[in-house]
């Protein structure tokens, strides 16, 4: 058998931890498959002494990551530490100056600086793998830039965020608020003590750059996605979503826009109302899923764990089996230098419908305000719903009630100039939330 891949690995936390595990228990397996043993040779953490839960003893141990890189008995580094800066950015462009390849987890430092990485690999002639950003064990990557390599996509676009999943799914079954749902998740550790990062959507936003730029043959552009979070979520939504035969999921969306002649690029991460009998709809908990629309071969759906020890390992190894293998690929499918610079696309002449929810004081007059609004603005309403005894009221005594809107089909950019009409109004006790109805 050919001589180890020799391998570094730089983060030992949940994953790191992992990485370890699975090379241990599956090393003769992983062995014939990669057609030579994978072996790690030094680790590099934060603290030295932390306890794992797994034995460190036979590895070296550098402090720095960067020095980490620079060893001669490193054939590839495996980084784990995350963020999109700071040691993980410095770590990453020494392994390459090294003439070493690099897997990574790391979706923030791909979003934000994956095409220079991948320029230096390429001008390094090794390889940038990172099928552990995107969707934990799923290997969406893969699919998109192998499986599915012949067709060109028509729209990708997904659940990439299972702390958000897991809270929206858990307010559906128990009836519970935000609030509620997020401590619990807290507690449970399925959201970091700053959830932010999640339910803000950027974690999402950053997934969804990187998939657009595999897909479409782009350069990433993460400052270019529209992102909402779910923190305004209320468990009024949800019932009513429910009672409209829907239920809502944080989608981030990705397709080519060709409405003005050249084609741009439209990337949204938002919460939206998905029809029950749509695949996205029965994924539950902190499970991740990507639907890939092909030219040829259609609708694609990857579903399964997006965190986690074994299912992150799990991503990491297999891309460490494509290197022992000798497989040096693009990481964005082609050459940096062939990748499309495609203009943002806006979602003003976007066609669609939407249910928007107000709070609004409980007085006469505000229904026949907020229609009078969407009149004005070109907006043909569906449904009107208001639910419920009213809300405890603010200073002045007036209770507070939500009245919900489903619209027809149209534009969006007449629902933002029915908000926009809105926006002084006194009768709104706090901003719309505005959740399109993703289409089958």
């Amino acid at each position: 058998m050919a001589e180890p891949l020799r391998i570094a690995l730089a983060g030992l936390g949940t994953v790191g931890a992992g990485v370890i595990r699975l090379l241990e228990t599956n090393s003769e397996l992983i062995a014939r498959r990669a057609r030579r043993p994978i072996v790690v040779t030094a680790i590099s953490a934060r603290d030295r002494y932390k306890p794992r839960g797994v034995d460190l003893s036979g590895y070296a141990w550098e402090d720095d990551m960067v020095i980490l890189a620079e060893r001669p008995d490193v054939d590839v580094v495996v980084e784990l530490v995350g963020g999109s800066d700071g040691p993980a950015l410095a770590c990453a462009r020494t392994t390459f100056e090294a003439g070493k390849a690099l897997v990574t987890a790391n979706k923030a430092m791909i979003a934000h600086h994956g095409l220079e990485l991948a320029t230096r690999a390429e001008a390094a002639g090794v390889s940038l793998k990172f099928e552990a950003a995107v969707a934990g064990g799923i290997p969406v990557i893969k699919g998109l830039r192998e499986g599915a390599a012949a067709n060109a996509f028509e729209r990708v676009y997904g659940i990439l965020n299972g702390t958000c999943n897991y809270i929206l799914s858990t307010m559906e079954d128990t009836g519970r608020d935000f609030a509620s749902v997020l401590a619990d998740a807290q507690r449970l550790g399925y959201a970091e003590s700053d959830p932010s990062f999640d339910v803000d959507g950027i974690d999402a936003a950053h997934k969804l750059s990187i998939l657009a730029a595999i897909a479409f043959g782009s350069r990433i552009d993460f400052g270019a996605v529209e992102v909402t979070g779910i923190s305004q979520l209320r468990a009024a939504d949800i019932a009513q979503a429910d009672s409209l035969g829907y239920v809502i999921r944080l989608i981030g969306m990705a397709e080519p826009d060709f409405s003005e002649g050249a084609c741009k690029l439209f990337q949204r991460v938002q919460p939206h109302l998905v029809p029950f009998d749509h695949p996205l709809a029965h994924v539950d908990g902190a499970t991740n899923a990507v639907v890939a629309e092909g030219n040829f071969s259609g609708r694609l759906l990857f579903q399964g764990a997006g965190a986690g020890d074994g299912p992150t390992a799990s991503a990491v190894v297999a891309d460490l089996i494509d290197i022992a293998r000798g497989e040096v690929a693009s990481p964005f499918s082609v050459p940096v230098s062939d990748l499309e610079t495609l203009p943002a696309a806006t979602s003003g002449h976007r066609r669609g419908r939407a249910y928007i929810r107000f709070t609004v004081a409980d007085r006469p007059g505000v229904l026949a305000e907020l229609t009078a609004a969407m009149r004005d603005a070109g907006v043909s309403i569906e449904s009107l719903i208001q639910k419920g005894a009213p809300e405890d009221g603010g200073p002045d005594g007036i209770g507070e009630v939500l009245v919900a809107m489903v619209t027809h089909e149209g534009p969006e950019s007449g629902v933002t100039h029915a908000i926009e009409l809105l926006s002084q109004s006194p009768s709104l006790t706090a901003p719309p939330l505005v959740m399109h109805i993703l289409g089958k």
